[in-house]
């Protein structure tokens, strides 16, 4: 793993200088966060419904929108080096491919901490949920979630042939994947074939650990929910490493 840091390093500057990737990975979900919090927890009528929105489901919300934004953005870069010739070029430096793709993980997972900070500052400073947060325990929950997502993009990243259909392809593949997460409709309430599909996705065991960590759960009551996550992990690491492409 030489050459980790200075690496992963390069890439954060590199990121730094797209404004656009800034601030769609990093501004966007802050500004959702708290531009649904004054509207809802300010203007609309409070009721059990609002409150349990507020208090929970807002920010669990966002927080699928920094690992949505962190595995899309995933997805474009390894699409845009490969078709630039950049990961072949690396290639063929004494860098290891596990250390070259170790960084972009490092850096996506970097951003998102960095994102959910700026969040509960924001939250504590323009909206006050009026809770106790965990915020060490959710912070983890979140970026083990999104070890666990980012392993898909990887997967995505390895099929999808240019850098121009990139992140069309990933928004199709993984934003769908919130109307059957439990995170609006209950599971229990979707149709037989929907819960179905919901119990292979990721993004389900995600919301539901991150739900039950934000409302202060402990984590031996989402063991299934870990599990299921490194087992995306594993299976989509596999896939991943026999077809992914550097050139």
């Amino acid at each position: 793993m030489r050459g980790l840091l200075p690496l992963v390093w390069l890439e954060i500057k590199i990121f730094i200088r797209e404004p656009l990737g800034v601030i769609g990975t990093i501004g966007v979900p802050v500004l959702v966060f708290v531009v649904l919090g004054r509207l809802v927890g300010g203007r609309l009528p409070a009721s059990a419904g609002t409150a349990e929105f507020v208090t929970a489901g807002l920010p669990v919300f966002v927080s699928i929108l920094i690992a949505l934004n962190a595995v899309l953005s995933l997805v474009t870069i390894i699409a845009i080096y490969r078709e630039g010739g950049i990961l072949k070029r690396l290639r063929a430096t004494p860098l290891r491919p596990v250390t070259i793709l170790t960084a972009h993980v490092l850096v996506k997972l970097l951003m998102t901490a960095a994102t959910l900070a700026l969040m509960i500052l924001a939250g504590r400073r323009y909206y006050p949920a009026g809770v106790h947060v965990p915020v060490v325990g959710f912070t983890i929950a979140l970026l083990f979630s999104t070890w666990s997502i980012l392993s898909v993009g990887f997967l995505l990243a390895s099929l999808v042939p240019t850098a121009r259909f990139a992140q069309p392809i990933g928004t199709v593949i993984l934003y769908p994947m919130l109307a059957v997460s439990g995170l609006f409709v209950p599971l229990a309430s979707l149709p037989p074939a929907l819960r179905g599909l919901a119990r292979v996705l990721p993004l389900t065991y995600a919301t539901s650990l991150l739900e039950g960590i934000w409302k202060g759960e402990p984590w031996s009551a989402h063991l299934t929910d870990i599990a299921a996550l490194v087992a995306v992990f594993a299976i989509c690491t596999a896939l991943s490493a026999r077809v992914f492409r550097w050139e």
